[in-house]
This record gives structure tokens, sequence and C-alpha cells, in this order.
């Protein structure tokens, strides 16, 4: 983690403009074409939620704007983040677990079936609401939504962490898409950024 240099940041104007809003955050859903992703795991025993997971979060740490977290003192980047993401309990509550990055995305499935079974043995209610390197993800592979709205406390404006959700899957014209939501605090992050990082996992996906 280091500090940004908002005086020299091509940003800044943004951010000053942005930073004392109420309600800074933005949101955006899309539907992502997933059916070479769902093939692909298949192909490969991969679990197909923490694929997408796995697409999501290597995408966003390849963009310094979603690496960005606001703290009391100023603007800070962090080098990596990882991913937070709620898991259905067995009694239809909710639980949270950490997903680490991982440079691959066999790695990050090994690991993350890991994270889940250590999770069913003994589960806890556990937000991580003081992590700052991380990315919020929820799931509801029950609702191909086209919009959705956050709970908030009403601290997260001075935190900034993204917010991402993904939907059921659905089948339209024989391709496979899912739903999924991008809110992010627009003192860091512009809808140029979040129109990248939909490409960027559209082009990983159809690489695979």
């Amino acid at each position: 983690m280091k500090a940004l240099d908002i005086e020299n940041w091509k940003r800044k104007q943004q951010y000053e403009f942005f930073k004392t809003y109420e309600d800074p955050f933005f949101n955006i859903t899309s539907n992502l074409e997933v059916t070479n992703l769902y093939d692909y795991c298949k192909k490969h025993n991969l679990s197909f939620s923490l694929a997408c997971l796995y697409v999501a979060i290597k995408c966003i740490n390849e963009i310094l704007e979603f690496k960005l977290r606001i703290k009391s003192d100023g603007i800070y980047q962090f080098d990596s983040v990882n991913i937070g993401s709620t898991v259905l309990n067995d009694d239809d509550t909710f639980s949270f677990c950490d997903f680490t990055y991982q440079s691959t995305i066999f790695e990050f499935d090994t690991i993350g079936k890991q994270v889940i079974e250590n999770h069913k043995k003994g589960v806890k209610f556990d937000p991580q609401e003081n992590e700052l390197a991380i990315v919020h993800c929820s799931t509801l592979p029950w609702i191909s939504f086209t919009s959705i709205k956050h709970a908030r406390k009403g601290d997260e404006a001075g935190k900034g962490i993204p917010k991402i959700v993904y939907g059921k899957l659905f089948t339209e014209n024989e391709i496979k898409k899912i739903p999924f939501s991008v809110e992010v605090h627009h003192a860091l992050v512009d809808g140029f950024h979040v129109g990248v990082l939909l490409n960027n996992m559209q082009q990983y996906i159809d690489s695979l």
C-alpha cells in the first residue's frame, strides 16, 4: 500500500468534486456472455461460481482505479486486492468468505474450494468491515436482475470499496449470459473505468 500523490493525479479535479457527496456511488449493470467460461469450467472441473469471482478480481487488479481506497489522511493504492463474497448457508442464511487473489484460475479454484470447505466446518458471520484491500461481492443466483441497490451503513464514502454482484445464469439465443453489477465511488472511479473492466472481463472469458 502506498499513498497516492493527489496533487499530481490526473483525476484530482474529479476527486475534489465528488469526495464530499453524501452518496458518491454509482452503479452500472450489464450482461456478460459466459458460454465459454461455463464450458471451460465443465471441461476442467472448476467451480463456475468461483470462476466468476476469479474473472472479476483478475480484471479488477489490472485497473489502478479499482485498487484505490480512501483513508482519513488521503488516498492509498494497493498492489492487489482480494474479493470477499457472500456464501449461502444450509439454513438459507448467508455468511462472508474472503478469497485471496491468485495468479491463475486453477489456483483460485483450489484455494477457494478449501476456503468454502473450512467455512462449512465452522460458520461465522464475519463481514471484515475494517479491511480495505478488498472488493465486496454478492451472488443472487435466483434473480436475473437489471439493476440493484446496496444496503449501506453510511460510512462507506470514507473508504471507497467497490461492490459487485452476479445474478442468475440464463440462456438467450443459445448464448449463456449472467447479469453483473458494479458499484464504485465516483471520486475514485469513472464510467470509463467500469467500461474497461467489463470489456476486459469479456475478453478474458472469450480467450479461454
